[in-house]
């Protein structure tokens, strides 16, 4: 063991605080049932306080370093339970020694959820309500925290570990894990009853084009369409509502960028998981302490304008950043990416406008219907159907700006024509039948027009 310095066999024994708190859980005879969620919290808490007692902090972080260092940790944490002289079956023995783990090491209660891949939303309503979200539908769970305090001490963990800070004078923050899962948290005095803990999750792989295909998510023609877009060097938004899968659908078009190509992202929370070797990520910066050294995207999507960027994919355009975005897609940085909340095309059009004018820039409405007419070629609509299923309803080309209207088509739809006897949603996957006006743009890049483009329907 001398790799981590930890020698359970020369451990101090228990202290006088462990043995009084060991013995108010005793009763003489083996329970008929399992300790109650108050008893294990105090025998946790005793384990936890005991194993700090006997190991100082920096042996307790070079233990988690190595596979060896943390079975021997587990071990002398078994055998201070067992010094409890608690009636514990050996399931639960190891099921306590593993949640002290998790909270030396993890996020506590959180851990065996983010362990679960079928799990894609965690969504902590204080210390006593979590609720998990699997393939669309919520479910309450049996999982709970201490106490608000032990539930803002994991949030602590989780903000701090990404440079950020949660407390009454930023009640709010947005963060991220360590594999990419999106956090927020919000705490009093704005949460009235308790700290809310937020997180979506993401994969620790991306899906891929063909992963979206399996779940029909959209039709192989379509993949088509937006394979040869993306590689046209065609600009692209996706819109969508809340867990619609615009990011997820980001990643995906985002495979089909070359190699040879300079992608510089942007995002509030960094999110994306591209696959290519040449990427550059900028995250903004909230404001310290005296509510200063803010950086907003806006900042960094001009900056990134200086980096010499063959695309540029801004994680979500949301404010006054939009316009910047805009001038750079008329300004030789074709194949940008980008996603929006909206819940049609059209409106993440109108959307594109009002945050135009969030800005000090003034522009006339007609100028900034020219530049989002000119800027932006596609327009993907995500979806989230009833079901919990994720589809990609529309594929719309902008066409122009006509009479102050910004002119679209529509090249694939899904129509929804009802539910199945299991609940799930029936429709098909079809082609307008539209040429667009962006095939010239595919032969001159040497991109073949996708076959299915003007025919296509798939029932699902």
């Amino acid at each position: 063991m001398a790799d981590t310095g930890i020698d359970i066999a020369s451990a101090r024994p228990e202290s006088a605080a462990l043995r009084q708190n060991g013995s108010s859980l005793r009763n003489g005879n083996r329970p008929t049932r399992p300790l109650e969620e108050k008893q294990q919290q105090e025998l946790k808490s005793a384990v936890h306080q005991e194993l700090i007692r006997r190991l100082d902090l920096e042996k307790l972080s070079e233990a988690q370093e190595t596979r060896t260092g943390q079975q021997q940790l587990l071990s002398l944490i078994q055998q201070i339970i067992g010094e409890q002289s608690v009636p514990l079956s050996s399931g639960e023995r190891d099921r306590v020694a593993n949640e002290v783990m998790d909270e030396l090491f993890g996020l506590g209660p959180l851990e065996p959820l983010l362990k679960d891949e079928t799990i894609s939303d965690i969504l902590v309503n204080t210390y006593s309500h979590v609720y998990v979200e699997r393939k669309g539908v919520l479910h309450r769970t049996s999982v709970t925290f201490k106490d608000n305090r032990h539930l803002l001490q994991i949030i602590d963990k989780i903000v701090s570990a990404v440079g950020r800070r949660v407390d009454e004078s930023t009640p709010m923050v947005d963060a991220r894990l360590k594999d990419g899962s999106r956090v927020n948290a919000i705490i009093g005095p704005l949460a009235i009853d308790g700290p809310i803990l937020s997180i979506r999750r993401f994969g620790s792989s991306p899906l891929s084009a063909d992963n979206l295909i399996h779940y029909k998510a959209l039709s192989q023609p379509m993949l088509e369409t937006l394979r040869a877009a993306v590689q046209a060097r065609l600009n692209i938004v996706i819109a969508g509502g809340t867990g619609a899968g615009k990011t997820t659908l980001l990643n995906m078009l985002s495979s089909f960028i070359s190699e040879k190509e300079r992608i510089v992202t942007i995002e509030d929370s960094a999110e994306l998981k591209l696959q290519q070797e040449h990427v550059v990520r900028l995250e903004t910066r909230p404001p310290n302490v005296e509510g200063k050294g803010a950086i907003r995207q806006r900042e960094l999507v001009i900056n990134a304008l200086r980096m010499r960027p063959d695309r540029i994919v801004l994680g979500e355009v949301r404010g006054e950043e939009a316009l910047d975005m805009l001038q750079a897609m008329n300004t030789g940085h074709d194949g940008s990416l980008t996603t929006i909340h909206a819940n049609t095309p059209r409106d993440g059009l109108a959307r594109l406008e009002t945050m135009c004018m969030m800005g000090d820039i003034r522009l006339p409405d007609k100028a900034i219907r020219l530049q989002i007419s000119s800027a932006i070629h596609l327009i993907v609509q995500a979806a989230r159907m009833s079901d919990g299923s994720r589809r990609i309803t529309h594929i719309t080309e902008l066409t122009g700006s006509y009479s102050d209207v910004i002119s679209m088509q529509d090249l694939f739809v899904f129509e929804k024509e009802g539910l199945g006897p299991n609940g799930k949603v029936k429709g098909r996957f079809r082609s307008t039948g539209i040429m667009p006006k962006f095939t010239e743009r595919l032969k001159a890049a040497g991109v073949p027009v996708p076959a299915g483009l003007m025919d296509h329907s798939m029932e699902v």
